[in-house]
């Protein structure tokens, strides 16, 4: 592993083109290959890659900026990525930044140094979208996984713990009222293109009770989530 520069992390194949293959990397990057010009896909046509602001990196910038899993969205005009500290939404005809990003782990920045010392920052989570791609899911610690809209002006954001109680735990701590699992919270407004919700809902993180893995039905407005040795499923 020491001698690897960088390491291929997910791939998903287009859902309308079956020629177009994306995959994304440990480097924070999203390459797409077509398919029709060869069977070999060591070259891409496309290269999607957020540029840094020069004097803004650090010995943690290229471990929390690769991506753990990428996802197509219905219609298939963009694509969906997950690292560690966001979900970021790209454009297929714009390569050089990602159209949205909605933040996950923000309130974290400052104890990246602790989640190395105890591996979390390693963690790999999953991303989805629901069947009319209108809404991304993404899991964090605690047991927690939050819901984003993505339709363009759309700011709602939710947050739900995996648990046979979900929102007993939001309820202590949340000083609004809960409104129950079938409806969805708004967070607070700010950039259009952007989740302005960072604070932790919940207080203090769980590190060792984490969501890794979600999947959203096809059709059906069912997410599914793999908490330890548990499947919880909801109908939001």
């Amino acid at each position: 592993m020491e001698d690897l520069a960088e390491v291929i992390t997910s791939a998903e194949f287009h859902p309308d083109h079956c020629n177009l293959l994306a995959y994304s990397s440990s480097k924070g990057t999203i390459r797409l290959v077509d398919m029709r010009q060869s069977a070999l896909c060591d070259r891409h046509t496309k290269l999607f890659e957020e540029v840094q602001i020069p004097g803004s990196s650090s010995f943690f910038t290229e471990i929390i900026a690769s991506i753990t899993d990428i996802k197509f969205p219905k219609g298939g005009r963009y694509i969906l990525s997950r690292d560690y500290m966001s979900v970021k939404l790209w454009d297929m005809n714009m390569e050089s930044a990602p159209v949205s990003t909605f933040k996950v782990h923000e309130h974290l920045r400052p104890k990246l140094c602790d989640l190395y010392e105890n591996d979390s920052i390693f963690d790999k989570f999953d991303c989805c979208t629901s069947g009319d791609g209108l809404r991304v899911a993404t899991g964090s610690y605690s047991n927690l996984f939050r819901v984003f809209g993505i339709a363009p002006g759309s700011e709602e954001a939710t947050t739900l713990e995996a648990s046979k109680q979900p929102m007993k735990r939001l309820s202590q701590t949340v000083s609004k009222p809960s409104r129950g699992l079938t409806s969805f919270r708004r967070g607070k407004k700010g950039h259009p293109n952007e989740s302005s919700s960072t604070e932790n809902p919940v207080g203090e993180h769980d590190f060792k009770s984490k969501l890794l893995h979600l999947a959203w039905h096809p059709h059906s407005n069912l997410i599914a989530c793999a908490a330890l040795n548990s499947l919880y499923m909801y109908y939001a």
